[in-house]
Order: C-alpha cells, then structure tokens, then sequence
C-alpha cells in the first residue's frame, strides 16, 4: 500500500473540511498506487493547479479514488466503480438520455481536469457533479440491480471488474459520506487518468512539467551534480 505520500505540503485553500483527519484506507490490501498518481497529485499541489481547492485523482485502470484536501493532505483512498466501455471521450448529447438509452460504447467515463461540486440532478436529488455537462457524477454504489453485483465488484481486490456503470463513478457509502461529501462540499477539482489516451493529451500542463524535471534530472546526473 503506497499511502506514505499523505501530504505533498500546504496549499492556500479556503477549505471547509480543514480540520485534522486520519486519511481513510478503505484500498485492497496489497494494492499500490502508482507512480504517476503520486506525481499528478504532488504537481497538483506544487503548481497550485486546483487554487487551493479540495482535489481528487481518479485511476480508472487501477479503480482508485485518492482524495486529497485543499491543504494537499490525503484524506482518503478507495476502490471506484467506473464506466463499463474503455475510452476517454464522452459522447455528444449523452446528458439528455436516459440511462437505459445510452449506447454501451458510450458508456465512458471520460478522462480530464473537471471543476465540479454538489448541485441537484432530475431524478437523484443533489449529487456530487464531476462534470455536469457530461451528467458524470460521484455517488454511493447502490444496491437496485443485484445481478450486477456492484457492492462485490466495489470489494474485489483486482481493478478487472470494476467496469460497470453508465460512467458515473461509484464508491462505497462509507467512503462518500465520511470522505467525498466533507471534502467536496463546496466544490473541487477532479483529474481522472485516461484509458487509451496519453498523459499528454489529458494533462498537457503536468505533462510538460514532468519532461522539464526529467531533461533538469539528465543534465545534472550528466554534469555529475
């Protein structure tokens, strides 16, 4: 379990759940995260990229959710629930169907920086909006389909069948009410990593960052310093 990166230093963030918090490991036990998590969250923080503002990094290919404070200490991490179609994009037009009506190849969770925060939907009352123009929300993994057995795919401890959703982003209740809810309530920024596209692509600005520091790294292993 890679949680030691528990805070990557203060942010000057208003935030409303400033007080002191035990970071929630509610990940596989075994289950690390990986390097560019970790280096996306400290670039977050470094370049002041959310402005102080809670933040979460979302992995779809691991099925994590790390959530960090506007203070960049991480508040918790937990297995998510992702979209059941592998892509990055989201389709046009997609928020004004119905869940029954969405093409499974459309059935993405799209991959980006999104500003969002809580605010009503049409049919679940006030949701957790990642990205409100894309209808992707976080939320409690609910229980309605049995046969889609959501909560053991939410417990499973490999990432392979945590594809299921209609792209909405599922965590466990536990998880949403002690961490995602205080966290987010006045909104924050999302970073969710991409399934096929590249690094580049989805972040220019971190990735750009990350090849300055890696050219600085060679020119002084090269100049011996």
């Amino acid at each position: 379990m890679a949680l030691a990166f528990a805070s990557f230093g203060a942010a000057s963030a208003e935030d409303p759940a400033a007080q002191s918090f035990t970071a929630v490991d509610q990940l596989p036990q075994g289950q690390d995260v990986s390097g560019t998590v970790i280096e996306l969250a400290g670039w977050v923080v470094a370049s002041n990229d959310s402005q102080g503002y809670p933040f979460a990094v979302i992995d779809k290919a691991a099925a994590q959710v790390l959530v960090f404070g506007g203070d960049g200490r991480l508040r918790g991490a937990a297995s998510g629930l992702f979209g059941s179609a592998v892509g990055d994009h989201t389709a046009p037009g997609i928020a004004g169907l119905a869940l029954r009506e969405i093409p499974g190849r459309d059935r993405t969770t799209p991959a980006g920086r999104f500003v969002g925060g809580f605010g009503p939907s049409t049919d679940a009352g006030r949701v957790l909006w990642v990205d409100y123009d894309s209808a992707v929300s976080i939320h409690p993994t609910a229980t309605g389909v049995p046969a889609e057995k959501r909560v053991e795919r939410l417990a499973s401890p490999s990432p392979d069948d945590n594809r299921i959703t209609h792209g909405c982003i599922n965590v466990s209740p536990e998880f949403y009410e002690q961490i995602m809810r205080p966290t987010f309530e006045r909104g924050g920024v999302f970073y969710i990593l991409p399934d096929e596209a590249s690094i580049a692509e989805t972040f220019p600005e971190f990735a750009e960052s990350r090849a300055t520091t890696q050219r600085d790294d060679g020119r002084r292993a090269r100049h011996g310093r």
